[in-house]
């Protein structure tokens, strides 16, 4: 199966380009029966490059085994592609509807079971632990997520869908959890104003 294609207009760097190996890689999945995002990052020390984002799609009509299997062929070969030293992917957020809770728990479980395929060590975040470790606030909207994915990982103008950025979040959120993150702003307001030239008016 061929590596899926991303609805995201990043540019994928591919890990021959990079001269040596960074001393972590890490994906971050933002997992969904329609679509599935996923991020990867690498991190030296305290710089961080993104290497690759996107999605995993899905039609909405194809049965539910059929969406799950493509969800875990399409990261199987992103790990076999990235070789990711860890896995973060999002916990399941349960609202008013069981239906969509349950599914969403089936796309969580290929995702998980795709990591311990290749026994890639596997971390859980809240969707408000993720959006306090970005952009310094749990109630954050999924524009101000993007806007600080963007900044911190230098993809200012770049066209993303919020399951890519979401995905892409997870990581950082892991990734702050290590010992050698970098400093960043504290809060959605304290990037705003060290960096007015970069919010739109």
């Amino acid at each position: 199966m061929s590596l899926p294609t991303s609805t995201s207009t990043t540019r994928n760097l591919p890990l021959s380009a990079i001269s040596r190996r960074p001393a972590s890689i890490v994906l971050g999945i933002d997992p969904g029966t329609l679509v599935t995002g996923y991020g990867i990052i690498a991190q030296s020390g305290s710089v961080r490059r993104h290497l690759a984002s996107g999605t995993i799609p899905n039609r909405a009509g194809s049965p539910i085994a059929e969406r799950l299997r493509t969800i875990y062929d399409g990261l199987i070969d992103i790990i076999a592609t990235y070789r990711p030293t860890e896995v973060a992917i999002e916990t399941a957020f349960y609202g008013k509807n069981a239906r969509s809770a349950l599914t969403l728990g089936q796309a969580r479980g290929v995702s998980i079971l795709a990591a311990i395929h290749h026994r890639l060590p596997l971390s859980e975040y809240a969707p408000r632990e993720v959006k306090k470790a970005v952009v310094g606030n749990g109630n954050a909207s999924k524009q101000q997520v993007q806007f600080m994915v963007k900044a911190l990982l230098h993809l200012p103008g770049k066209t993303m869908a919020h399951d890519t950025s979401d995905a892409l979040a997870v990581a950082l959120c892991h990734i702050e959890r290590t010992p050698h993150g970098t400093a960043r702003p504290r809060s959605w307001k304290s990037y705003v104003e060290a960096h007015p030239e970069r919010v739109r008016q």
